[in-house]
């Protein structure tokens, strides 16, 4: 007589199923854990064409920092926006805009630089800021490099294995450098949700922005630093910086933090200074940044720069004022 299929087979197969279960919830709580700590697996920001179109690019958060610092170098040292869309078309080809800590060879950090061939010790590559400028120290140095097709200018600095490489990524980083510039304004937009990282607050804010825009960042034009030297963070205590959980960042001519002068139209510097904020939300704990009568907040459904006031955004930028940033605590 025929005997029935033995049960283990269907343990078998109820114990594949169980499997297979386990490992859809496995990646499911991955995504969730990815998308509550912002982590490099979902995009959380995106920048868009401030000329209509419909053009956009999406990024993480950690992509959005690493960018918004090589643009605060560039512009700090007064370079024009054509030198930051080359740094940022080159760190794209070079690490996707992450800090790697590895490489072909001895290679190392956001454009790929060997310690072995000169471009510093490892602890200086990996510093973002250092990167950077160095990157343009040796761009600078090349005749004409504003007029030269972006993948020439940029091949000259790397001579990379890969010399057309760069091309592709140039419309991305236009993307970039106009809004992180300045020149695009209310363009970029982040979720804002924080890592893992310890909480931070304005100090840690303020720390940031000298790190990337240099010592006079929160000094606004001929004021003088207040008594008391330096912040424990390492930047220059400034007089209406900080108010509570809110740091006030001048904008050139902008008064120390004082109100919108009237007239004084939305500059591009105080864009930039209002896009670096959003960018470096999740990992300074930012929640609000408001500038030229528009703000954002972390954690919104859409993530847009929204109107402060009844009378309407364009009525607002005739008085911009200073740039206010405050952090969760």
């Amino acid at each position: 007589m025929l005997q029935p299929s033995p049960p283990r087979k269907r343990r078998g197969r109820l114990a594949r199923s169980g499997a297979a279960s386990v490992a859809l919830l496995a990646v499911a709580g991955y995504l969730a854990v990815q998308y509550v700590t912002g982590g490099a697996g979902a995009p959380g920001c995106e920048v868009a064409s401030g000329e209509g179109g419909g053009t956009t690019y999406e990024f993480t958060p950690e992509q959005a920092v690493n960018a918004a610092t090589i643009t605060a170098v560039g512009t700090a040292r007064k370079l024009p926006e054509r030198a930051v869309t080359i740094a940022l078309a080159t760190a794209l080809q070079e690490s996707a805009l992450r800090n790697l800590d590895h490489g072909d060879k001895d290679s190392l950090g956001l454009f790929q630089q060997r310690p072995s061939q000169g471009w510093g010790k490892r602890e200086e590559i990996m510093d973002p800021a250092y990167s950077a400028g160095l990157f343009y120290d040796h761009l600078v140095e090349i005749p004409g490099y504003l007029d030269l097709p972006l993948t020439d200018a940029a091949q000259r600095v790397q001579r990379s294995a890969f010399p057309d490489a760069y091309a592709k990524h140039e419309p991305d980083a236009e993307l970039l450098a106009a809004a992180l510039t300045g020149r695009s304004a209310a363009t970029l937009t982040c979720d804002g949700r924080p890592g893992s990282t310890p909480e931070k607050g304005p100090d840690a804010v303020r720390a940031a922005l000298v790190r990337d825009f240099g010592q006079t960042v929160l000094r606004p034009a001929g004021a003088e630093v207040a008594d008391g030297g330096d912040t424990g963070a390492g930047a220059p205590r400034v007089a209406g910086a900080s108010d509570g959980r809110t740091v006030t960042v001048p904008v050139s001519g902008g008064g120390s933090g004082a109100e919108p002068t009237a007239g004084r139209a939305a500059e591009p510097r105080g864009w930039q200074l209002a896009h670096w904020a959003v960018a470096n939300a999740s990992s300074l704990h930012i929640q609000r940044v408001a500038y030229a009568g528009r703000e954002w907040t972390a954690g919104n459904t859409d993530s847009k720069w929204s109107p402060t006031d009844a009378g309407g955004t364009k009525g607002a930028e005739r008085a911009a004022g200073p740039v206010r940033i405050t952090s969760t605590r």
